[in-house]
């Protein structure tokens, strides 16, 4: 199976905006993208406890979800601990300069 085949098919019906970062109407700053990925890494979170206490109470009817729901949340922490790590290097590594 070649990669960038299964990448095209699925692509296909994904619309992609050619300049999302610039944008004349709306510019956004660092600091407003980042609370709006840490709200939804906070969204992921609260879905997938949701989803984990209904299971608790109702029993295991969707389980597979639930376990999707999981790994979302999961992955999304996971991508925003990595960008923290890198905004905390970068800082880091500023004041480490010298003037």
């Amino acid at each position: 199976m070649r990669i960038d085949s299964a990448y095209s098919n699925w692509a296909k019906g994904v619309k992609v905006d050619p300049s999302p970062a610039i944008r004349e109407d709306s510019p956004t700053e660092f600091a407003d993208e980042l609370k709006n990925s840490l709200k939804a890494v906070d969204r992921f979170q609260h879905k997938a406890d949701q989803a984990m206490q209904e299971g608790a109470v109702n029993g295991a009817e969707n389980i597979h979800e639930t376990m999707v729901q999981l790994e979302e949340a999961d992955l999304s922490l996971r991508f925003l601990l990595k960008v923290r790590n890198k905004a905390m290097d970068g800082y880091q590594e500023i004041m480490r300069m010298q003037l």
